[in-house]
């Protein structure tokens, strides 16, 4: 733990010693006092500096691992966890949102090529099913942690995208750069836990938490110009509107 964060425990009060000690900890990651990566003392050294018992420094620890802001790892010890990214409800795309809010996003494209689209996707694209399609899939990093993966499938000639471009800037930035004039999308929000695919590609454990977006974006003369399914790791990620009375 950096030395000059300080945890003032009121052993009066009816708050346990665990909650207070953890509590200041994720205030100090949420002000920035512990960034990204920062090792914290083993449960030895902060039972010592704070006077508490290593059951209570363990229980403080363990909570905060749950919550999702502390991580361990074998050989390395306690770590702060990249923080979560929070992320308004409006058309726009996960990289430009992460690259406003200094998150440093980065790009694995895993698939970029035409397939045979299926009914269910041929019906919301309005093309006829097992015509050609362009698929994307994608794993969105943020701060060096994978965040999310992105499926996409797009009308074919909307766009001349590559890996290099899709690495290195935002499918929607691409799109309006190409001319598609987006203009409304519909999106459906949800969660479910993840595939042991999707766990390895974001390094959780199978049957981890994971939030759903599916949305298809239609352009100024009401054309569906793309239709993606995405999911986010839940302790990583969330979603915020705000409502509007009518």
């Amino acid at each position: 733990m950096t030395a000059n964060l300080a945890i003032d425990l009121d052993r009066s009060s009816p708050v346990p010693l665990y909650f207070q000690v953890a509590e200041q900890i994720a205030e100090a990651i949420r002000r920035g006092d512990l960034a990204p990566g920062s090792r914290l003392d083993n449960e030895i050294l902060l039972a010592d500096k704070l006077g508490l018992s290593r059951p209570t420094i363990r229980q403080a620890i363990q909570y905060l691992v749950d919550k999702g802001l502390l991580v361990r790892k074998r050989g390395v010890g306690t770590q702060v966890v990249h923080g979560q990214v929070k992320r308004s409800v409006e058309l726009t795309s996960l990289y430009d949102d992460l690259r406003r809010s200094g998150q440093e996003p980065a790009t694995q494209v895993l698939a970029l090529e035409p397939r045979p689209v299926e009914e269910e996707i041929a019906a919301i694209l309005g093309v006829e099913p097992g015509s050609q399609i362009l698929y994307l899939e994608r794993v969105r990093f943020a701060a060096g942690e994978p965040l999310a993966v992105l499926h996409n499938w797009l009308p074919l000639g909307l766009a001349q995208l590559t890996a290099a471009d899709l690495e290195g800037r935002g499918l929607y930035e691409l799109l309006r750069g190409a001319g598609v004039r987006m203009r409304v999308a519909n999106q459906r929000i949800g969660a479910r836990a993840a595939t042991q695919a999707e766990a390895r590609l974001l390094e959780e454990r199978r049957g981890a938490p994971l939030l759903t977006m599916i949305r298809t974006t239609y352009d100024d003369q009401g054309r569906a110009v793309e239709h993606g399914s995405h999911v986010y790791r839940a302790s990583h990620y969330s979603l915020e509107v705000t409502l509007i009375e009518r």
